[in-house]
């Protein structure tokens, strides 16, 4: 499988004009290379409050998308992913499973979607050129059109375009958040674990729980290349206090908008993790709007007071 993706490749791309392609066009590449490519990567996840090494194996097994993800410290946890179902394995709860195309918490699963579609709120720049995880790599900066979102920047492998290392940016330039590949091992097959996976019977997809229509909650502003993905109506576990949930992205970044009646206790005005989770709190009338998301607090704030009842 190796060889006949790199033949393509550089059939469309050859070696020649790697110093004529774009910052878009490597970015393209790169998402042909996350979802076509037999490769296994280690990596650290770097964070302001934690460091996670970890293990993630990708391939392809009769022409579907297989891959393993592998909690390296603390007690065992791993995640397998077959074509859309991601398979959720840990020591002391049974094994789960959950619609999705991409693992969480590897890489943004933008990297490997649509690029096109990130452009309505980011540019893409090139930068210069390194020595990573002993292979040469390019550097593209993903820069926000705005100061509503952080900045982004990735190094590509400049033989399979694969990405050897990810940072997320806040405003004055400070490193929120990392993932660093400290050796990548390209296959010429998907290997005998991902085989064993696509075989294995693992636990249907949990049924999502039915829930009420939201109310037709809207915004009068959001960042340029936001969208609503989802609006529900559901209760809180616990206080059963009903809230009503949407969810924004611009592609690269979710930001999600939870909605209730107005409490006795006061909420923070805002907050800020070191590694770039905002929250913000707003009154609306008579009802409490608390936004939660990696962009700055600001626009979290700004987005809150925006919301409105049609």
């Amino acid at each position: 499988m190796r060889f006949i993706w790199l033949a393509l490749l550089v059939l469309v791309f050859p070696v020649s004009a790697q110093e004529e392609l774009s910052a878009k066009a490597w970015l393209e590449n790169m998402s042909l290379a996350l979802k076509g490519q037999e490769f296994k990567m280690s990596l650290i996840h770097l964070q302001a409050d934690h460091i996670r090494p970890l293990v993630y194996i990708h391939g392809m097994v009769d022409e579907h998308e297989v891959a393993f993800l592998e909690h390296l410290n603390g007690p065992p946890k791993n995640v397998v992913r077959v074509a859309n179902t991601v398979t959720f394995i840990e020591h002391d709860q049974p094994a789960y499973s959950v619609r999705a195309d991409r693992i969480q918490g590897v890489l943004p699963p933008a990297f490997a979607g649509s690029i096109a579609d990130l452009e309505s709120g980011y540019q893409f720049v090139l930068g210069g050129r390194s020595r990573l995880a002993g292979r040469p790599g390019q550097l593209v900066r993903i820069i926000p059109n705005d100061d509503n979102r952080y900045s982004y920047q990735v190094w590509l492998d400049m033989d399979t375009y694969l990405p050897l290392r990810y940072d997320m940016l806040n405003l004055e330039k400070q490193l929120l958040e990392q993932v660093l590949v400290v050796e990548l091992i390209v296959l010429d097959d998907a290997p005998a674990i991902l085989h064993e996976a696509y075989k294995q019977d693992w636990p249907e997809i949990m049924p999502q729980p039915q829930r009420e229509q939201a109310d037709n909650w809207q915004f009068k502003w959001l960042p340029q290349g936001f969208k609503i993905l989802v609006k529900d109506n559901h209760r809180l576990i616990g206080s059963h206090e009903a809230v009503e949930y949407i969810a924004l992205s611009d592609g690269l970044v979710n930001i999600s908008v939870y909605v209730a009646r107005a409490g006795e206790t006061a909420l923070p005005d805002e907050l800020m993790t070191r590694n770039g989770l905002s929250l913000a709190t707003e009154r609306v009338g008579n009802a409490e709007v608390v936004a939660v998301g990696k962009v700055p607090a600001e626009t979290l704030s700004r987005i809150a007071k925006s919301i409105t009842i049609e």
